[in-house]
Protein backbone atom coordinates (compact mmCIF):
# COMPACT_ATOMS: atom_id res chain seq x y z
CA UNK A 1 0.00 0.00 0.00
CA UNK A 2 1.31 3.46 -0.96
CA UNK A 3 1.68 5.50 2.24
CA UNK A 4 1.69 8.76 0.23
CA UNK A 5 -1.73 8.28 -1.34
CA UNK A 6 -4.37 10.89 -0.51
CA UNK A 7 -7.91 10.90 -1.83
CA UNK A 8 -8.25 13.69 -4.45
CA UNK A 9 -9.47 17.01 -2.97
CA UNK A 10 -12.40 17.07 -5.43
CA UNK A 11 -13.80 13.79 -4.06
CA UNK A 12 -17.33 14.09 -2.64
CA UNK A 13 -19.86 11.78 -1.08
CA UNK A 14 -22.22 11.23 -4.01
CA UNK A 15 -25.39 9.92 -2.36
CA UNK A 16 -26.81 7.99 0.53
CA UNK A 17 -29.14 5.02 0.14
CA UNK A 18 -31.47 4.28 3.04
CA UNK A 19 -33.52 1.24 3.95
CA UNK A 20 -37.01 2.36 4.97
CA UNK A 21 -40.07 0.54 6.30
CA UNK A 22 -42.66 2.52 4.32
CA UNK A 23 -41.71 4.17 1.03
CA UNK A 24 -44.70 6.53 0.91
CA UNK A 25 -43.99 7.73 4.45
CA UNK A 26 -40.31 8.29 3.62
CA UNK A 27 -41.25 10.21 0.45
CA UNK A 28 -43.64 12.39 2.46
CA UNK A 29 -40.73 13.32 4.76
CA UNK A 30 -37.94 13.79 2.21
CA UNK A 31 -40.04 15.27 -0.62
CA UNK A 32 -43.14 16.88 0.88
CA UNK A 33 -41.44 18.24 4.02
CA UNK A 34 -37.77 18.72 3.04
CA UNK A 35 -38.46 19.51 -0.62
CA UNK A 36 -36.46 16.90 -2.54
CA UNK A 37 -37.80 15.83 -5.94
CA UNK A 38 -38.37 12.28 -7.15
CA UNK A 39 -36.15 11.53 -10.14
CA UNK A 40 -37.17 7.90 -10.62
CA UNK A 41 -39.20 5.16 -9.00
CA UNK A 42 -38.59 1.42 -9.05
CA UNK A 43 -42.16 0.24 -8.73
CA UNK A 44 -43.41 0.51 -5.16
CA UNK A 45 -40.11 -0.64 -3.63
CA UNK A 46 -37.60 2.15 -4.26
CA UNK A 47 -37.28 5.81 -5.12
CA UNK A 48 -34.39 8.07 -6.00
CA UNK A 49 -34.67 11.73 -5.06
CA UNK A 50 -32.55 14.81 -5.61
CA UNK A 51 -32.14 18.55 -5.38
CA UNK A 52 -31.62 20.60 -8.52
CA UNK A 53 -32.00 17.84 -11.09
CA UNK A 54 -29.05 15.65 -10.04
CA UNK A 55 -29.74 11.95 -10.75
CA UNK A 56 -30.05 11.24 -7.02
CA UNK A 57 -28.76 12.44 -3.70
CA UNK A 58 -30.85 9.99 -1.70
CA UNK A 59 -32.05 6.49 -2.50
CA UNK A 60 -34.91 5.01 -0.48
CA UNK A 61 -35.87 1.36 -0.61
CA UNK A 62 -37.92 -1.32 1.15
CA UNK A 63 -36.06 -4.28 -0.38
CA UNK A 64 -34.97 -5.67 2.99
CA UNK A 65 -36.90 -3.44 5.37
CA UNK A 66 -40.60 -3.20 4.45
CA UNK A 67 -42.59 -2.92 7.67
CA UNK A 68 -39.45 -3.12 9.82
CA UNK A 69 -39.23 -1.29 13.16
CA UNK A 70 -37.32 2.04 13.40
CA UNK A 71 -33.52 1.97 13.35
CA UNK A 72 -32.18 1.35 16.89
CA UNK A 73 -30.45 4.28 18.52
CA UNK A 74 -27.87 2.00 20.14
CA UNK A 75 -25.72 -0.14 17.88
CA UNK A 76 -23.66 0.16 14.74
CA UNK A 77 -24.90 1.78 11.56
CA UNK A 78 -25.38 5.17 10.00
CA UNK A 79 -25.36 7.98 12.59
CA UNK A 80 -26.96 10.53 10.29
CA UNK A 81 -27.25 11.74 6.74
CA UNK A 82 -25.99 15.31 6.46
CA UNK A 83 -27.69 17.56 3.93
CA UNK A 84 -25.66 20.66 3.07
CA UNK A 85 -27.64 23.83 2.28
CA UNK A 86 -25.93 26.52 0.20
CA UNK A 87 -26.63 29.50 2.49
CA UNK A 88 -27.59 30.37 6.05
CA UNK A 89 -30.86 31.77 4.73
CA UNK A 90 -31.66 28.39 3.14
CA UNK A 91 -31.09 26.74 6.52
CA UNK A 92 -33.36 29.34 8.14
CA UNK A 93 -36.09 28.62 5.58
CA UNK A 94 -36.05 24.85 6.21
CA UNK A 95 -36.00 25.48 9.98
CA UNK A 96 -39.06 27.71 9.62
CA UNK A 97 -40.76 24.99 7.53
CA UNK A 98 -40.01 22.32 10.15
CA UNK A 99 -41.21 24.63 12.92
CA UNK A 100 -44.44 25.39 11.06
CA UNK A 101 -45.03 21.66 10.50
CA UNK A 102 -44.29 21.05 14.21
CA UNK A 103 -41.78 18.39 13.14
CA UNK A 104 -39.70 17.33 16.18
CA UNK A 105 -36.02 18.17 16.21
CA UNK A 106 -33.37 16.35 18.23
CA UNK A 107 -30.93 19.25 18.39
CA UNK A 108 -29.48 22.43 16.92
CA UNK A 109 -25.76 23.26 17.12
CA UNK A 110 -23.18 25.81 16.11
CA UNK A 111 -19.98 23.94 15.25
CA UNK A 112 -17.89 26.99 14.36
CA UNK A 113 -17.39 25.72 10.82
CA UNK A 114 -21.14 25.16 10.33
CA UNK A 115 -24.57 25.55 11.85
CA UNK A 116 -26.77 22.46 12.03
CA UNK A 117 -30.29 21.27 12.75
CA UNK A 118 -30.78 17.65 13.82
CA UNK A 119 -33.88 15.47 13.48
CA UNK A 120 -34.87 11.90 12.72
CA UNK A 121 -36.73 10.73 9.64
CA UNK A 122 -39.86 8.59 10.18
CA UNK A 123 -37.70 5.42 10.31
CA UNK A 124 -35.46 6.77 13.06
CA UNK A 125 -32.56 7.55 10.72
CA UNK A 126 -30.67 10.64 11.87
CA UNK A 127 -30.71 13.66 9.56
CA UNK A 128 -28.49 16.73 9.83
CA UNK A 129 -29.49 19.86 7.90
CA UNK A 130 -26.62 22.34 7.83
CA UNK A 131 -24.73 25.11 6.06
CA UNK A 132 -20.99 25.71 6.08
CA UNK A 133 -19.55 29.06 7.04
CA UNK A 134 -17.02 30.40 4.53
CA UNK A 135 -13.67 28.70 5.12
CA UNK A 136 -11.99 31.98 6.08
CA UNK A 137 -14.41 32.18 9.07
CA UNK A 138 -13.62 28.70 10.40
CA UNK A 139 -12.17 28.83 13.92
CA UNK A 140 -8.51 27.89 14.27
CA UNK A 141 -6.27 26.95 17.14
CA UNK A 142 -3.03 28.92 17.70
CA UNK A 143 -1.15 26.29 15.65
CA UNK A 144 -3.53 26.86 12.70
CA UNK A 145 -5.40 23.57 13.02
CA UNK A 146 -9.19 23.49 12.94
CA UNK A 147 -10.97 24.28 16.22
CA UNK A 148 -14.46 22.84 15.78
CA UNK A 149 -16.83 22.92 18.74
CA UNK A 150 -20.46 22.22 19.63
CA UNK A 151 -22.46 25.09 21.09
CA UNK A 152 -26.20 25.77 21.13
CA UNK A 153 -27.46 27.30 17.87
CA UNK A 154 -29.25 30.65 18.19
CA UNK A 155 -32.47 29.62 16.43
CA UNK A 156 -34.12 33.03 16.72
CA UNK A 157 -30.99 34.60 15.23
CA UNK A 158 -31.17 32.05 12.43
CA UNK A 159 -34.78 33.01 11.68
CA UNK A 160 -33.68 36.66 11.25
CA UNK A 161 -31.99 35.51 8.01
CA UNK A 162 -35.46 35.21 6.45
CA UNK A 163 -36.17 38.89 7.08
CA UNK A 164 -32.85 39.99 5.58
Amino acid sequence: MDDNYAVPAQTRIGHVHLKVADLDRALAFYCDLLGFEVTTMYGSQAAFISAGGYHHHIGLNTWHSKGAPPAPQEGVGLYHTAILYPTRKDLALIFDRLRSAKYPMTGASDHGVSEALYLNDPDGNGVELYWDRPKEQWPAKPDGSLDMYTRPLDLMGLLKEIEA
